[in-house]
Order: C-alpha cells, then sequence, then structure tokens
C-alpha cells in the first residue's frame, strides 16, 4: 500500500487508515495475551505488563481522537448529534478496558512485592532477629517437599472449608525467574496465616513434616500480601541455568 500511495495510485488517506486498523489489530492481540487469555497473573512479565497498560491507553487515546472529530463534525452541521452515541458507548467499554488493565497491573505489582519481600524475610529470618519473627514463620519440618504431597493437601482444604486451596504460584513461574528464583518445587498459597485457614494450613504441614515460611504481609503491620511459601527456600538462579 505504500508503494502504490507512493506512485499515485492510493491517497495517502488509505496509508493512515490501514495503519490505523493495524496499530488498532496489534493492541487488541496484545489484551487478548495479557489481559483476556488464560495466561496467569504470576506468569506475566514486567514488559508483557506495560504493554498491556500501554495497548489499553492506545485504544482509549485513538477512540478519544474519534470522538473529538464526530463531535466537531456535529458542531459544523456536518453530521447529526445522533451519530455521536455509537462513539461514547465505544469510548466507555475502552475505559473499563483500561481500568480492568491497571487494577491487573497493580495485582502484578504487589505480586512482585511479595516475592522480593519473601527472599527478604527468608534471608531475614535465618539471622534471627525478633521482629522479623513476628512478621514471617520458617518451619523446618523434613527439609523435603515431595509433589505427591500436595494433591493430599489441596483435597483435604477442600474438605475442611469446601473451596479450593487459594493457590497463588505452583512451581516455576515467569515472574519468579525474571526476578532470579528458582521456584520449582514450591507452592505460594494465598492464605493469612492467623485466619482459620490459615491456622489449620499450619498445623497439617507440620503433621506432614512440610518446610513452610508463612509470611503475615508484604509490608510490616499490613496484611497485602500474607501467603505461604510451601516447601524449602527458593534457590537463586545460577548463571549456568
Amino acid at each position: 500500500m505504500r508503494e502504490l500511495v507512493a506512485a499515485g495510485a492510493l491517497p495517502r488517506q488509505a496509508l493512515d487508515e490501514a495503519r490505523l486498523v493495524l496499530a488498532e489489530a496489534e493492541d487488541e492481540a496484545v489484551l487478548r495475551r495479557t489481559l483476556y487469555g488464560p495466561m496467569k497473573l504470576q506468569e506475566l512479565t514486567e514488559e508483557q505488563t506495560q504493554a498491556m497498560l500501554n495497548a489499553a491507553q492506545h485504544l482509549v487515546d485513538r477512540q478519544c481522537r474519534e470522538l473529538d472529530e464526530a463531535e466537531h463534525l456535529v458542531r459544523i452541521g456536518a453530521a447529526a448529534a445522533a451519530d455521536l452515541p455509537p462513539y461514547r458507548e465505544e469510548l466507555a467499554r475502552r475505559e473499563a478496558t483500561l481500568a480492568r488493565a491497571g487494577k491487573r497491573a497493580d495485582l502484578f505489582r504487589e505480586l512482585v512485592e511479595m516475592v522480593r519481600r519473601e527472599k527478604e524475610l527468608e534471608e531475614a529470618l535465618a539471622a534471627g532477629p525478633e521482629e522479623v519473627r513476628r512478621i514471617a514463620e520458617r518451619f523446618e519440618g523434613s527439609g523435603v517437599f515431595l509433589a505427591s504431597q500436595f494433591p493430599v493437601i489441596e483435597l483435604e482444604f477442600q474438605r475442611h472449608f469446601h473451596h479450593p486451596l487459594p493457590v497463588s504460584a505452583n512451581g516455576d513461574t515467569a515472574l519468579h525467574r525474571s526476578m532470579g528464583f528458582d521456584h520449582r518445587g514450591r507452592v505460594d498459597v494465598a492464605l493469612h496465616p492467623d485466619s482459620p485457614e490459615g491456622l489449620w494450613l499450619k498445623r497439617l504441614l507440620q503433621q506432614l513434616r512440610i518446610p513452610y515460611f508463612a509470611f503475615r504481609g508484604a509490608v510490616p503491620g499490613q496484611a497485602t500480601g500474607a501467603h505461604f511459601h510451601i516447601g524449602p527456600p527458593s534457590r537463586r538462579i545460577s548463571g549456568d541455568n
């Protein structure tokens, strides 16, 4: 099409419209992968999360420009006011998508902070300061967490509480890899250790001699990020991996 425009066989406007259609399709494709699709939060990377936000914002910005142009045509009498509602409805839909993307990005940033804080607390627990022990607990158990043990934990939790165990990360994830941690053979569960479900889970893990870390929050004094890390500490990924 660029060649046809350069040769004078197509007007410049046709190329601009084609670029707009392509840009819209590219942004929608990003959202299908990162916002609408089956990709779990912990499988996102920081780059993908930013791309998701950018795509949603681009769609809003383009629709704002289209609405401005349509309103201008109405003001100069070149179009009827009855033509405007579809533009406004589409803008409202895209703004809702942007808000949804923003919430997902906020959850991702919270998860990043949770992983970062988890490693800080793991290292601090090894030193044994009392203030850290109020925020996190460590149970050494047998030092081993077998893959065959986790279905037992899930089944027992389901039987006791009549809803699934809230698993936030099972094994290796893109998020852990991006932060330099090998999370294979570990499971994160989004339960506060002092809640009824958390107290029950601690008792079960201790009975089974399964090691765990229980964190009361990513930030001291706040419940945000409270979770269990089931299994031994995550290893740092070496340069050879």
